[in-house]
């Protein structure tokens, strides 16, 4: 490994398409959502391609909704929204929803490092912390930190109430999506994109430090 990157104080994680394979449990309970609310009798008609969803991720929720119902009403995104989140906390506490390879043993060696860590997702507070929680990850963090949570406008401005709030001078984010690079660039901190979950555009890591195909790789950019 050529590059290396200053030693982080912190590394700051997005948590969809970074950490957790997110399909996994999005798309069964998509499926299921709607289903849910054509038998309610809340919504008529086919379900909206799951890709609008897949491609969303990484968005703010509100985003996502325009995206996979664009023109639907504030009650019908809150809804699905709503269904989705239900059904994705039944597939959690069967197990279901997977991590990417190595995610565990990664995060453990950064700890050994003395490195601190945290999670900045789009997400909604709930979902962050039962993901975190029932894929056995959450001895590892210091502090997680979700858009449903403290309501931020986009990812610039939880990383920065993050770093506010833990006292974070400096570091690595650590992300899939052209708001993580926004996010860290914007925040004074490296970006290391992670491409390996396909959700993004061939230019969604533009502007990124660099560039790692599979997050085992993280570890290697710290300096001997």
């Amino acid at each position: 490994m050529s590059i290396k990157l200053e030693r982080p104080e912190a590394v700051i994680f997005d948590l969809d398409g970074t950490l957790f394979q997110a399909e996994t449990l999005m798309i069964p309970s998509y499926y299921a959502a709607f289903d849910h609310m054509r038998e309610e009798g809340t919504y008529q008609g086919e379900t909206p391609p799951v890709e609008r969803l897949i491609g969303g991720l990484g968005m703010l929720l509100s985003d996502i909704w325009e995206r996979v119902l664009p023109g639907g009403s504030k009650e019908l995104h809150h809804r699905v929204n709503e269904l989705l989140l239900k059904y994705q906390q039944e597939l959690l506490d069967k197990g279901e929803g997977v991590l990417y390879p190595g995610v565990p043993e990664m995060l453990q060696r950064l700890k050994n490092e003395g490195i601190r860590l945290f999670i900045a997702s789009n997400g909604m507070e709930n979902y962050v912390k039962s993901v975190v929680k029932y894929k056995g990850i959450d001895s590892y963090f210091e502090g997680l930190y979700s858009a449903g949570e403290y309501n931020t406008p986009s990812k610039v401005e939880l990383v920065r109430l993050l770093m506010e709030t833990e006292g974070v001078q400096g570091g690595w984010m650590v992300g899939d999506r052209s708001s993580d690079v926004e996010a860290g660039l914007k925040n004074g901190l490296k970006v290391v994109g992670c491409r390996y979950a396909e959700f993004g555009k061939e230019n969604e890591l533009e502007g990124s430090d660099v560039v790692i195909t599979d997050i085992r790789q993280l570890p290697d950019y710290l300096p001997e």
